[in-house]
């Protein structure tokens, strides 16, 4: 009997005593299972902020921001700096910093307006004073009509485009283009190094000239960018701020690698060109949350693999217990089978097969548990967690691979102890065998 005909009738072995059969190999199945499972989840959620980087600029975009406070030992205390972002800036980084492909200028608002749309249809919504550098960082096609253009910044065209939301929430559903809104401004926070004028109630109209393509709401942060304003930065600064202040710098690598490297490269240009001066400024990569739950993943893999790697063993432990049994049950069997010519490596062979098809079997089973586990955690998910339309299910060949291997090795490495005892038995003792 060779190997793949020891394997085959150990399956049917494990047919003619399928409970005991199922109770024995429950440690592999839940080993196996719960690790698949989890994995399954956990790259689920990661394929999650993997897409929202990607939906906002991706992994190799940071920004750079003017910060109201900042550290001082263990205490936050107020940044009473005089220095401020300006368009000068970002000439000098896209001159002076190698690493740096794209850098967009912002003026952001993120709430605290009120769009007024012609027929009187209002809602409260942020909006930015961009550059079209905006469209091109963060790949964001066009619904209709066009974007932000260099002549629209350079003539402070009183033009906007609008998130694809605004469209129903603001017209009904109709055409906007070329239809006028009207924001309301100066309850909420107006930008600027000099503070709050929530005192001020202030409104502007602009034409919109474009539509963009839903893009969704940042998980992380939660500002929603189909509902937002678009116009021109100097726009924003001539009518709305007074100033010519620039909040923040989104900046964009050319790769996920370079992003640190930028980062120095900006930080640098930012201290030459302001005295030295590098506390009235922040920065925030996204790139980070990308790293904080790769190591997570990585960290709950090998916490998960420990303790599939327990209950393997404890299977595996009960799988050479039954197979112990089994020696004893079939003593005569393996005499008789001796006595007409099978060799030590043939009852060998036949006994370890036999454990390692129940083991894989075992792993067989706790893959499709995984799997089904995790397939129905991602559908739980997807409906009550609100904030993802949906969550994926992530099948992971490789680890489904691990996980088969390794339950085989378990078979083998537990079944060698049976194996010898079953094939070191003499024919005429185990023959007498009642």
């Amino acid at each position: 009997m060779n190997i793949f005909e020891g394997m085959i009738a150990g399956i049917f072995a494990l047919g003619a005593n399928k409970l005991r059969s199922l109770l024995t190999m429950l440690g592999i199945i839940i080993g196996v299972g719960s690790v698949l499972a989890m994995i399954s989840v956990g790259d689920g959620a990661k394929a999650i902020v993997m897409e929202e980087a990607n939906r906002f600029g991706g992994a190799n975009q940071f920004s750079i921001y003017r910060s109201n406070r900042i550290r001082k030992g263990r205490n936050w205390v107020t940044n009473r700096s005089k220095e401020y972002f300006t368009y000068d800036d970002v000439l000098a980084i896209e001159a002076e910093a190698p690493s740096v492909e794209i850098v967009v200028p912002r003026i952001p608002v993120w709430g605290g307006a009120t769009i007024q749309a012609e027929g009187g249809n209002e809602v409260r919504s942020g909006y930015q004073g961009i550059t079209p550098s905006l469209k091109t960082s963060m790949d964001w096609d066009l619904h209709s009509g066009r974007f932000i253009t260099d002549e629209d910044v350079q003539n402070k065209a009183r033009v906007c485009a609008i998130g694809f939301q605004l469209i129903d929430e603001l017209f009904m559903g109709q055409d906007p283009i070329g239809k006028e809104i009207k924001i309301v401004y100066g309850t909420g926070y107006r930008p600027g190094r000099r503070g709050s004028e929530g005192h001020v109630r202030r409104s502007e109209r602009l034409t919109i000239v474009g539509v963009m393509t839903p893009r969704g709401t940042s998980i992380r942060y939660g500002w929603n960018m189909d509902n937002h304003v678009f116009m021109p930065l100097t726009t924003m600064q001539e009518r709305f701020t007074g100033s010519d202040e620039i909040h923040m710098l989104s900046i964009q690598a050319y790769d996920v690698d370079s992003v640190y490297q930028a980062a120095e490269e900006v930080k640098s240009v930012l201290r030459r060109y302001h005295n030295g001066e590098d506390e009235f400024f922040r920065t925030r990569f996204t790139v980070e949350s990308v790293d904080v739950l790769d190591r997570i993943s990585k960290v709950l893999q090998l916490t998960l693999s420990v303790i599939a790697f327990v209950s393997l063993v404890v299977g595996g432990i009960g799988i050479m217990n039954m197979m112990l049994v089994a020696v004893n049950e079939r003593t005569r069997e393996i005499g008789l089978r001796k006595a007409i010519g099978a060799k030590q490596i043939d009852i060998l062979l036949q006994f370890l097969a036999e454990s390692t098809a129940m083991c894989s079997v075992g792993g067989a089973l706790g893959v499709v548990l995984g799997l089904g586990i995790g397939y129905g955690v991602s559908r739980l998910a997807s409906r009550f967690v609100t904030i993802v339309d949906q969550w994926p299910f992530v099948f992971a060949p490789g680890w489904v691979a691990i996980s088969l291997i390794f339950s085989a090795v378990i078979g083998i490495g537990f079944g060698i102890y049976p194996a010898f005892r079953a094939a070191s038995l003499q024919p005429v003792e185990a023959l007498r065998t009642e």
